[in-house]
């Protein structure tokens, strides 16, 4: 029989276990320790003595740091390393009864949790703080005029800070998601020992309550067997990369020269080893990518937790740790690098506003005009308006080209009767207008000046509040 660890076991599993562990789980157990420690002296299960050796014993590995604790075989984990140095400062007598009425399984469970909340309280941080930085350029840009698009064609005349908002309400949902993940988290599996809870009266709730969890996994099976608190956050996170791998990519499309309506900050250009003119908006291209690692990384969470045991297994424990934690990691390094980045955007208003109208994006408020003004069903209407708009682009003509001869002439074309009051210079330039187009919609959640601002206050008074 060989001795353990066997050479390989420990290289590939318990040295980085234990490295993780170490990063992540050490403070977390000293907290749990003292916990139970004081649960247990309460409910006079040890001697308030020992307690307060105990108690001092953890200290001083507080003082000594997680640097003093290197992995050492043949100790299998973290949770035995600090154990046996617990035994050795308060004495066997009490230092082994740390583990009284608990087992590694609830402890560890306890402890992912615990570094979770921790993370999952500074991604919303992080998503807060995004947030903040979208809403404040849509303020800038309430009257930056631009072309909107759909199936990525000119579709109508947007504001920027309109869509800067729409961005902004799909990452309020998902701090949303990560704040409910957080409520899922934050309950304490401690007391149900290893699955079955204890024959000694412990008091669960104490020990939860000390270690700020919002209550308990009562079952102790679930608590010991449960994955979804891991497998919430994974979708929140996953979700988030969607919405912000779009936003990256707009972003790109934007700050190309073709398009010109924004360029990058000179602090995240790179430049060409060959090309002299190159301005490289590259910080969006890693930005792109991580979230596309982000959103492989919370499926590799989904995979390991399907069709294993619901009980005690290292499949959504050790294993679930180290992948778990750096989805985290890379969550928050795409969340403050976007911000940054975001912050120091420069919009080319004028450019934007230019191209408002190209491609006839303002063909839907002529057709409108003629329902609202001159009494024409919205079909035939829209008929009228297609017309116009072929014979223009057939004519090489833009909108601001468009004449009041043109549109009755395609009146006349669709066999309808000349309106009341005629169709007249000024109709034509109204109905045509950019400007006027987005300041005509002021309907909830419209581009219109007060139906925006109003959103914009909404949207800045619920993230002050959060």
């Amino acid at each position: 029989m060989g001795t353990f660890p066997h050479p390989l076991y420990r290289r590939l599993v318990l040295e980085p276990t234990y490295a993780g562990a170490s990063r992540h789980l050490f403070e977390p157990m000293l907290a749990a320790n003292r916990a139970h420690v004081r649960m247990l002296a309460r409910q006079g299960l040890i001697e308030p003595a020992c307690r307060d050796r105990i108690l001092e014993a953890l200290k001083t590995i507080e003082d000594m740091g997680i640097e003093a604790f290197p992995y050492r075989p043949p100790t299998e984990d973290l949770f035995f390393a600090i154990e046996g140095k617990v035994i050795e400062l308060a004495g066997p007598d009490c230092g082994g009864n740390l583990q009284l009425a608990r087992s590694r399984n609830d402890l560890g469970a306890a402890l992912g949790r615990m570094a979770l909340r921790e993370l999952q309280g500074r991604l919303i941080v992080a998503q807060k703080a995004l947030r903040r930085v979208i809403l404040s350029q849509a303020r800038a840009h309430l009257g930056t005029l631009m072309p909107g698009h759909t199936h990525t064609q000119p579709a109508q005349p947007t504001t920027f800070a309109h869509y800067l908002m729409a961005v902004a309400s799909a990452l309020a949902r998902d701090t949303a998601r990560m704040e409910q993940a957080r409520k899922v988290t934050n309950r304490s599996p401690l007391g149900a020992a290893a699955f079955t809870t204890t024959g000694f009266p412990i008091d669960r709730e104490s020990v939860a309550k000390e270690l700020g969890f919002e209550g308990l996994m009562v079952n102790a099976h679930d608590a010991i067997g449960a994955a979804d608190h891991y497998l919430q956050t994974a979708s929140a996170l996953q979700i988030m990369a969607s919405t912000l791998s779009r936003f990256c990519h707009d972003l790109l499309i934007m700050a190309t020269r073709e398009v010109g309506a924004l360029t990058v900050d000179d602090s995240f250009i790179q430049i060409s080893s060959i090309m002299p003119q190159k301005r490289n908006p590259v910080v969006l291209e890693h930005l792109r990518a991580r979230l596309a690692q982000l959103y492989g990384g919370a499926q590799t969470v989904f995979v390991q937790a399907h069709n294993v045991f619901y009980g005690d297994t290292q499949d959504i424990e050790d294993e679930m740790h180290d992948p778990f934690f750096a989805l985290c990691e890379t969550a928050l390094d795409c969340l403050d690098l976007l911000t940054e980045t975001v912050s120091t955007l420069n919009i080319n208003t004028q450019v934007l506003a230019a191209r408002a109208a190209a491609g006839f994006t303002t063909a839907t408020e002529l057709a409108d005009a003629l329902v609202r003004e001159r009494g024409y069903p919205f079909r035939s209407a829209h008929g009228i308006t297609s017309r116009v708009v072929r014979t223009a682009l057939a004519a090489g003509l833009e909108p601001a080209d468009v004449t009041a001869d043109m549109i009755n002439a395609a009146i006349d074309a669709q066999g309808l009767p000349r309106p009341t009051p005629p169709i007249d210079a000024d109709f034509a330039r109204r109905a045509l207008d950019p400007a006027l187009f987005v300041a005509s919609r002021n309907v909830m959640g419209g581009v219109g000046r007060q139906a925006a601002e109003a959103m914009l206050t909404a949207l800045e008074t619920e993230l002050a509040a959060s």
